[in-house]
């Protein structure tokens, strides 16, 4: 893609992309909209019968990133239908059994409570289900999911975030301080995924995801030592010349873009210029390295990497709306960071 556009043109551009080819009403009731899971979609994608619950959450941040952007009141019901439209598709409910998920619809409905619109009842659901997800076992911190035996990232990160936006300071810090004793490799700075917790298995996988849900927790709890340590292993370890490194397609879609997120809020905090680097490079390799398309364009799984042209294979994981919403909320990221807008 031409790279002659501000990041405020890119970030709106990627909005029209992904609203033309993904947003679709659920079951052709009037009023509903939720994003498909895939382009060009297969049958159950049509019907949003493949929906993907997190991925929503993640769509419906983003478009509050494009509302704080670029005020609209459209763009304003749009979210408010967005909203009604997801605990449609959940069968009239705010949660599901995995404590990440929910964690981030209630990160995402924080802020659309911020736009004025009413999601109380949302959040107060959350709220509690995350608080009952918390053990003694192994130290403390919340489950994977119900039923789970599995303590990790994914699930303590966000839900620290929620928690101190919510001003439960005290239970924030406890999730926090949890993954920093339990996940944070002392030799590397980078976070581990998680603990099983019956065997005492360290899963010692290393996702851009849980370095910046573990960034975002440091950094509403003001432990910039962390911060700032936390970065500087993610541009050594996993941001190989100055670009977050794309982990495929499916939920890994979305993982380059939640670190991008909270390395851009870090970054006017910070005297280095490290994370604010980090998310402009990432940005220009993403934009860069687009495919046009009729509807706008289609960014690649891999930043660093350009996306594949026309037509997308079937096993592509530029068709995910996992991807797509990652480079937008990429793009909206670098947005924020750009002195000229």
């Amino acid at each position: 893609m031409s790279a002659d556009r501000p990041l405020a043109e890119r970030a709106a551009t990627a909005e029209r992309a992904i609203r033309d080819r993904h947003l679709r009403r659920v079951w052709g009731l009037p009023g509903t909209v939720l994003g498909r899971s895939g382009w060009p979609p297969s049958a159950d994608q049509r019907v949003h019968w493949h929906w993907n619950y997190w991925w929503q959450a993640h769509l419906l941040d983003t478009l509050v990133d494009a509302q704080l952007r670029d005020p609209s009141p459209d763009r304003l019901k749009l979210i408010d239908r967005f909203v009604a439209s997801l605990r449609l598709r959940n069968f009239g409910k705010w949660i599901n059994d995995y404590y990440d998920d929910i964690a981030w619809l209630g990160l995402a409905l924080q802020r659309v409570g911020h736009l004025g619109l009413d999601v109380r009842g949302g959040l107060e659901a959350i709220s509690s289900r995350l608080r009952e997800g918390w053990t003694d076992d192994a130290g403390g911190g919340i489950w994977w999911r119900v039923g789970d035996r599995f303590k990790n990232a994914p699930a303590n990160g966000p839900a620290a975030i929620f928690h101190a936006r919510e001003g439960a300071t005290q239970h924030a810090r406890g999730l926090t301080d949890w993954m920093t004793e339990r996940l944070v490799d002392p030799a590397t700075g980078l976070v581990w995924d998680g603990l099983r917790v019956d065997s005492g298995e360290l899963v010692k996988h290393i996702f851009t995801y849980c370095q910046g849900v573990y960034l975002g927790a440091c950094l509403e709890l003001s432990e910039m030592d962390r911060v700032e340590r936390t970065i500087h292993a993610v541009a050594e370890h996993v941001a190989p010349n100055g670009v977050i490194r794309g982990q495929e397609g499916g939920d890994g879609g979305l993982f380059a873009g939640i670190l991008a997120r909270y390395l851009a809020l870090a970054a006017p905090q910070l005297p280095s210029g490290v994370a604010r680097d980090l998310v402009l490079r990432s940005a220009e390799a993403c934009w860069s390295g687009a495919t046009a398309t009729p509807h706008g364009p289609l960014f690649s799984a891999d930043w660093a990497t350009p996306a594949p042209s026309l037509p997308l294979a079937p096993d592509a994981p530029e068709r995910d709306l996992s991807v797509q919403i990652s480079a937008w909320m990429l793009l909206e990221a670098a947005a924020t960071l750009d002195h000229r807008i």
